[in-house]
């Protein structure tokens, strides 16, 4: 006669077929994407005792069980096992080749849940390299290689601490492992750096510094370390040049038009007249991107009284031209 508590067995155990045949169960994994050498762990939700299953990759069969026996095939001897109160398989050092669709069954079916796992390598042996590391600002461009080893790389360019993005100037391409500078600017000397990364790890290649000669530009002449134009008979002067250049620039100056001896960032007068009033040129030559560029300003020489406003502008273009053309004869 069957007991009241052996029905109760029964059904309980029809109902968790009847749940587990709905859909229910779903495999949890340990890590998903999971890493070449680490250990995946595929776990059974709800856990769930059965009396015999499987589990297999794709179509083919990693192990099989029968209550508290377990048989691995040899292709996974020494790697799989399975837990049989839980239902949950071990797989250790896992290999690019274990990515794919798993699927835990029960023989009677009441059991079935899959999961797609993805392998990926780590990345690693970053590398940059590039066609040169010396370049004339406006003249010459650039191009810049990554190479990673790892699976699914994704590329990321840094400039210093800012992020290389394409423009009308820049070009990035091969899946991201390339970066072309049209026309290198002095703002593209780095470091320059390339982060290589996937889901589930990250590697930055070495720096690379560039030259980037440049200039001369944006010049600025000073009397004194002040802007300023007008002075007093007598005082001593200290009239300075400069000028943004790599390497640096050659400085040279002119009075009213012709060429003084002075080179170099600073003219010094001393005591000086009303003689010394006039148009004060500094012209800067760059040897390296053979540019030139001058600045010019006009100092007036007074007695108090007779003192004027500051003026700063350029020289007429013929005596500019007389200066330039006498300059260049002598380099």
């Amino acid at each position: 006669m069957e007991t009241t508590g052996g029905r109760t067995s029964i059904f309980l155990l029809l109902l968790m077929k009847a749940t587990l045949s709905s859909g229910a169960a779903e495999v949890k994994p340990s890590s998903n994407p999971v890493l070449v050498g680490q250990t995946l762990v595929l776990a059974v939700s709800p856990a769930t005792v059965v009396t015999s299953g499987s589990w297999s990759l794709g179509t083919a069969v990693i192990l099989n069980w029968l209550g508290s026996q377990a048989a691995v095939f040899p292709s996974y001897t020494g790697r799989a096992s399975v837990d049989t109160a839980t239902n949950t398989l071990t797989l250790r050092s896992v290999t690019l080749a274990d990515a794919g669709v798993y699927t835990v069954k029960s023989t009677d079916s009441a059991l079935t849940a899959s999961i797609t796992i993805t392998v990926l390598e780590a990345i690693s042996n970053v590398e940059l390299k590039t066609n040169d590391t010396v370049f004339v600002e406006f003249r010459d461009s650039a191009v810049f290689t990554c190479s990673a080893k790892g699976s699914s790389p994704s590329f990321l360019w840094m400039n210093g601490s800012s992020v290389v993005t394409v423009g009308n100037w820049v070009q990035i391409g091969a899946g991201g492992s390339t970066l072309t500078i049209l026309n290198m600017t002095r703002y593209d000397q780095g470091p320059l750096t390339c982060n290589v990364s996937n889901a589930v790890s990250s590697e930055i290649s070495q720096s690379l510094n560039l030259t980037i000669y440049y200039g001369p530009d944006h010049m600025e002449l000073r009397c004194n370390g002040q802007n300023i134009s007008d002075f007093l008979l007598g005082s001593d002067l200290n009239v300075s040049c400069s000028a943004q250049s790599n390497p640096r620039a050659q400085l040279h100056w002119a009075f009213q038009g012709d060429r003084l001896t002075t080179t170099g960032p600073d003219l010094k007068l001393y005591s000086v007249s009303e003689k010394d009033s006039g148009l004060y040129s500094c012209l800067a030559y760059n040897n390296v991107t053979q540019l030139y560029s001058n600045i010019t300003k006009s100092i007036n020489i007074a007695s108090g009284s007779e003192q004027r406003g500051v003026t700063v502008w350029l020289l007429p273009f013929l005596s500019m031209s007389a200066f330039l053309s006498t300059f260049s004869d002598n380099l």
